[in-house]
């Protein structure tokens, strides 16, 4: 863990944590209710760090009420983005007693070795909802943008894809920096804000959803394709196996284990606090070390959640789609851990 100056250490969840940097203009707003934190350079490409240290479990869950605000440029090195893949494969090791899911498709995936421990119709293409969204975060880490540049929504953000309309607590107007943006996709799964950061890509939507495309292919990622950045379109697709990738390649990126498992957040506006909780039950509740989440829900895709999570001294990559209820999704997750911590504890 690096030691920011001025820093203070917030546990965020049970899984995962929020290193927030206060400056001195904060000490004094936060008696008004609201912190100011800077984003430097450095700060953020600490966070973008491949760190495999993934056992950051602090107990409890802290709401922060905040901005994630900055005035100096934050940029994400090139030198620091994650390029370690991971073949999947599968093992003719039988484990007993495995459980069912109600899942559509499953996968269970050793994340460091690669090794399938449960699958259930893993290379069937499906529509996968707003998991899409750590794509759109992992190509939003690669692209080196000024973390700390100010996002303000338009209406063309809210305009969902397919005509469906993009259901949010947000506002045509409201304003965020792209740190924020990338917070409210991430942990609360807000659309508009996924819709902004491919708008505001350098080449706009087309350039954004064309560098998810290609970083599909660079991971191997061969059932998967992206036709926007929020998943609202049933023609992003992809299977629980290329969605295995996905997931491992993400926890190297220390900002998405951040922003992803982050239980609850008090978004400050300017002019109103929103209220926010992670939407993912697991997360919120605590109790498993899960180090990424996203979840995911359109007709055509059903309930779908993927996680990282280190269990057993295992890393492991979990991934449900096409759940039919949102409990039936948390119950399928939770079963699957629970199996997991049944088997041999990894040296």
């Amino acid at each position: 863990m690096h030691a920011l100056s001025m820093s203070i250490l917030l546990a965020c969840s049970t899984t995962s944590f929020a290193e927030l940097v206060e400056t001195t203009d904060a000490v004094a707003s936060s008696e008004q209710g609201s912190a100011s934190l800077s984003w430097s350079a450095s700060d953020v490409s600490q966070f973008m760090e491949d760190d495999e240290s993934l056992e950051i479990s602090p107990q409890g869950s802290t709401s922060v009420t905040t901005t994630l605000r900055s005035g100096g440029s934050a940029t994400i090195s090139s030198s620091l983005q994650p390029q370690k893949s991971i073949q999947i494969r599968d093992t003719s090791l039988g484990y007993s007693s495995q459980p069912s899911v109600n899942a559509r498709a499953a996968l269970v995936m050793d994340a460091q070795t690669g090794e399938v421990l449960y699958s259930k119709n893993s290379n069937m293409a499906v529509p996968i909802a707003s998991i899409t969204k750590l794509m759109t975060a992992v190509v939003t880490a690669d692209a080196q943008l000024n973390m700390s540049e100010d996002i303000t929504l338009t209406s063309i953000d809210f305009a969902g894809a397919g005509g469906k309309n993009s259901s949010s607590t947000l506002r045509v107007g409201d304003s965020m920096n792209r740190a924020e943006a990338l917070l409210f996709a991430l942990m609360k799964s807000e659309n508009p804000a996924a819709a902004a950061l491919a708008r505001t890509y350098p080449g706009g939507r087309s350039a954004f959803v064309a560098a998810m495309n290609a970083k599909a292919r660079q991971l191997g990622m061969g059932a998967t394709r992206f036709s926007e950045s929020t998943g609202l379109d049933p023609h992003n697709v992809s299977s629980a196996r290329d969605l295995g990738i996905l997931v491992r390649t993400a926890s190297q990126y220390g900002l998405i284990r951040q922003f992803s498992t982050t239980p609850t957040y008090d978004f400050n506006l300017g002019y109103r606090v929103l209220k926010s909780n992670n939407t993912n039950a697991l997360v919120r509740n605590g109790g498993w070390n899960i180090n990424i989440s996203k979840t995911g829900y359109i007709n055509e895709a059903g309930r779908c959640v993927v996680m990282h999570a280190t269990v057993n001294s295992r890393p492991a990559v979990v991934v449900l789609l096409g759940a039919p209820s949102s409990q039936s999704r948390t119950n399928d997750a939770t079963n699957l851990l629970s199996w997991l911590s049944t088997l041999p504890k990894r040296v």
